[in-house]
Order: C-alpha cells, then sequence, then structure tokens
C-alpha cells in the first residue's frame, strides 16, 4: 500500500529536520563474523579484515547519497560484529589483536564507530570471554573506533556476580587508561542485562547470533521533535499529551523506516529493524529531560519525573510499533547526562541525583548512560551500581545498562569536557558507604520466579 503525503506532511518533515534537530542519527551493519573463526589468530583477524572491507565498503557512501537525496540527516555510520570473545575462544593469543583489526577496517571504511568487542557472561564464563573481558582496558586505549559491551544478567539467568565484580575494576581500569584522553575508554564500555542483538546503537552494539550474516538496522531520534510537538499545548491533559507523543513518535519512525528500506536496496543488504528510542545530544533544544519538563516539571528529577518518563517511553513505542513492521532494539528513551543538555543543567541544579536516576531505569529503554563519578571512585561501588542496575532489568523483564564513567583526577562538582555528541558531564555525588563484601561473596544472583514462563 503506498501512502501519500501531503505538502503538509513535507513541509512538516523540513522544519523538523531544520529547526527541532530531527536526523536518523544512525544506520549501523551488523557483519557476522562466525566464518571468521580460527585457531590461528592472524589467518582470524585476516578472514575479518577481508569479510569487513568487502561487505561495508560503501556503507558510508549509501549513507551520504540518502542524506543528499532525501535531506535526512544520518549523523553516524556504524558496524557492530558477532561478540568478539566467541572468536577468542578458538584462537591462542591476545584478543587486543582482534581489537586492532576493527580499529583499521574502521579507518579503512570510514566508520564513526565498530560494536562488539564484547562477551555474554550472564550465566558464566565460557572459552574466551574471561580473557577478552581482561584486555578490554588495553584494547580500548589503543582504538579510538572500537566499542565494547558485556552482558553480565537476564531474565532467565540471574546475575553473574563474577562478572559484575570483574567489570567494575575493567571500567576503573579503563578510565585509567584513558586518563589523557577524557578518561574516554570507560564511555566506550557498556555493561548489560537482558542484552538485544539488534541493536545499532553504541557503545552496546553487538551482532547476535541469531541474526542473519549481514543485516542494517536503524537508531532514529528526535527528542526536540517530541518536546516541539507539546509546546504547541501547554493546557493539554495527560491522555492528550501521550496521543501527541504517539502521533510524533510515529512520523519519526517512519522516516527510519524509509532511510532503512532504501539503505538496504541500496547496499543489497536485508533491512533489519528500527530502534525509535529518543536519543538526546548536547545540542540546545534536543534533550529527553526537557521534554519532561515541558510537561510541567521544574526540573528534570522532580517528583513525577519518574511517571512522565513511562508516559513518555509507553507512547513513543505504541506510535513508533504502528509505523514499521520490524521495531527492535532498545526503542523507548534514552537518557543519558552527559548527552543531553537538559540532563546537565539538572545535574547542576541539585535537582537530580544518581538515585533518581536509578529510578527512571525502571521505565526507560535503557539505564545509567554517560554517568560520571569522582576518579577515586571504588571499583567495589561501580560493581554495585552494575549489579543494581542489572537487578532492575531483570525483575522487570527489561534492557538494563550501565555506562559510568570515573572521571581520574576529578571530585563531585566537577566538569569532564567530552566534546561532540558525547558532551560534558558534570561529576556526580555518590554513596560511599561499603559493599566490598557483598560484591566478594560472587556466585549468581538466582533469577526470579517470573524467569519460569514455559
Amino acid at each position: 500500500m503506498t501512502t501519500m503525503l501531503s505538502s503538509n506532511d513535507i513541509l512538516e518533515t523540513i522544519k523538523m529536520i531544520q529547526e527541532e534537530n530531527l536526523d536518523i542519527r544512525t544506520i549501523t551493519m551488523g557483519i557476522s563474523l562466525l566464518d571468521c573463526i580460527d585457531s590461528d589468530i592472524d589467518k582470524s583477524c585476516a578472514k575479518i579484515y577481508e569479510k569487513m572491507m568487502r561487505t561495508a565498503q560503501n556503507h558510508v557512501k549509501t549513507g551520504e547519497e540518502i542524506e543528499k537525496r532525501y535531506g535526512i540527516p544520518i549523523i553516524n555510520k556504524r558496524l557492530s560484529v558477532t561478540p568478539i570473545a566467541m572468536l577468542a575462544a578458538a584462537a591462542k593469543g591476545s584478543p587486543v589483536k582482534f581489537a586492532r583489526t576493527l580499529q583499521k577496517v574502521a579507518e579503512g571504511t570510514g566508520v564513526n564507530y565498530i560494536g562488539g568487542y564484547s562477551a555474554l557472561v550472564h550465566k558464566g564464563f565460557s572459552a574466551g570471554d574471561r580473557e577478552l573481558i581482561e584486555s578490554i582496558p588495553e584494547a580500548l586505549a589503543e582504538t579510538t573506533n572500537v566499542c565494547s559491551s558485556v552482558n553480565v544478567g537476564s531474565t532467565r539467568a540471574g546475575i553473574n556476580m563474577d562478572a559484575v565484580k570483574l567489570m567494575g575494576q575493567v571500567i576503573l581500569d579503563s578510565a585509567k587508561a584513558t586518563a589523557n584522553d577524557h578518561c574516554f575508554g570507560a564511555a566506550k564500555i557498556v555493561v548489560f542485562c537482558n542484552a538485544v542483538e539488534d541493536n545499532p546503537f553504541m557503545a552496546g552494539a553487538f551482532h547476535g547470533v541469531g541474526e542473519p550474516d549481514v543485516v542494517l538496522n536503524v537508531g532514529v531520534s528526535g527528542p526536540g521533535v517530541v518536546r516541539a510537538a507539546l509546546a504547541k499545548m501547554p493546557d493539554a491533559d495527560i491522555s492528550q499529551v501521550a496521543e501527541v507523543i504517539k502521533r510524533t513518535a510515529f512520523k519519526i519512525t517512519r522516516m527510519g523506516q524509509l532511510v532503512g528500506t532504501e539503505a538496504s536496496k541500496l547496499l543489497g543488504v536485508p533491512f533489519g529493524i528500527v530502534d525509535l528510542s529518543l536519543a538526546p545530544t548536547p545540542a540546545v533544544g534536543d534533550s529527553v529531560a526537557h521534554i519532561l519538563e515541558e510537561m510541567g516539571l521544574e526540573s528534570c528529577g522532580a517528583y513525577g519525573t519518574t511517571a512522565a518518563l513511562a508516559m513518555l517511553n509507553d507512547a513513543v513505542k505504541k506510535g513508533g510499533v504502528m509505523a514499521s513492521s520490524h521495531v527492535g532494539g532498545l526503542s523507548g528513551a534514552f537518557i543519558p547526562v552527559s548527552e543531553d543538555a537538559g540532563m546537565i543543567d539538572a545535574v547542576n541544579a541539585g535537582s537530580l541525583g544518581l538515585e533518581k536516576l536509578e529510578a527512571m531505569t525502571a521505565v526507560c529503554s535503557v539505564g545509567l548512560d554517560m554517568v560520571v563519578v569522582p576518579g577515586d571512585t571504588p571499583a567495589d561501588i561501580i560493581s554495585g551500581i552494575i549489579a543494581d542496575e542489572a537487578a532492575i532489568g531483570m525483575v522487570n523483564s527489561k534492557t538494563t545498562a550501565v555506562r559510568v564513567i570515573p572521571a581520574i583526577g576529578m571530585k563531585e562538582g566537577d566538569t569532564l569536557e567530552f566534546g561532540g555528541l558525547f558532551g560534558s558531564g558534570p561529576v556526580m555525588k555518590i554513596n560511599r558507604f561499603g559493599n566490598s563484601k557483598f560484591i566478594s561473596r560472587g556466585g549468581r544472583l538466582p533469577a526470579p520466579l517470573q524467569s519460569l514462563k514455559n
């Protein structure tokens, strides 16, 4: 069925792009590396380089062509790959060699980031997992465009507390290894519970084993568009607000569907999903926090924030799922601190702290994202933050994640500057009461009763 666009629809979309920061945040090509497994790590790396360069050679060019053809900004062109721990399991040698190969591919193809320096350890460590995880600080310090993720829990399996403890130290070590580069290594690590296989967003993207050999996933954005729509109805009740958000999410997602379908056709690659997450940026007017404030909150973090975010997330999903037959990834509202101008303002104003952020993650699409903590934060406290967030995901059968950056040499109240889409992160106050005995117990936190769904 063909949908006719009126001139008003076209003009409205142009306005969204020019004045309200509407864009396609990413087109991410997922590439399976299962056929690149080899016991000789150098041969495996050579196979990876050859396959990825051959498969993704036109990825960036195609994105740019679509931008010109339709006038739609596509901010990032990215790749995701099979979790590298699976290849490391078969090969002898340091997994860092795989990271260096991925970096060469990034430079050769011109993509912004490659995700998949990853391990899935929610039920325990298999061959290659621990070695890869322990290599993450070195791998991310040596590369610019490689991102890492580790899945430590799921609703079905429970939480691997040994992995939780290990990741607290890995994040701290990654920040220290990149202390001269804004501690950026830690910003390229995501720790998941209930990780999904088709996420197009970094730093957590990887290409799941249930995916096709090659697939194209699209991540849309548009917090500014939603806020602008709400600004036109200051006296509407909550039901009317939800309806406007649904309609706006529909329009945003249709644009993502168009770009995904077109890119799929030009690249000769199957179209996977549209991730309809509202992904903010530091740009003025492109903030999820400002959407919540447009609903009537003085500052993000005020009582009522969690309820407003729950409604926003639900309305975005309801509107988006009507616009595409294949919605996936994370799909909802991201609440990263450093990447969202309104979140930064709320932290600086004192209305938003880690505890309120944690409550908000129970209803948003992901979790504690781009949160900067003091540089002297102990690894066990970072592990505790991960454990709490994983528990929210496990019990609520949703994806949750932690991307926390220890700002080496900085204390609460300082600001860590990243620049670009990553913005700047205020160093947040943490609870310093000890938890090391709990974290050191190890073992597996049992899965909740709702895991027994068969």
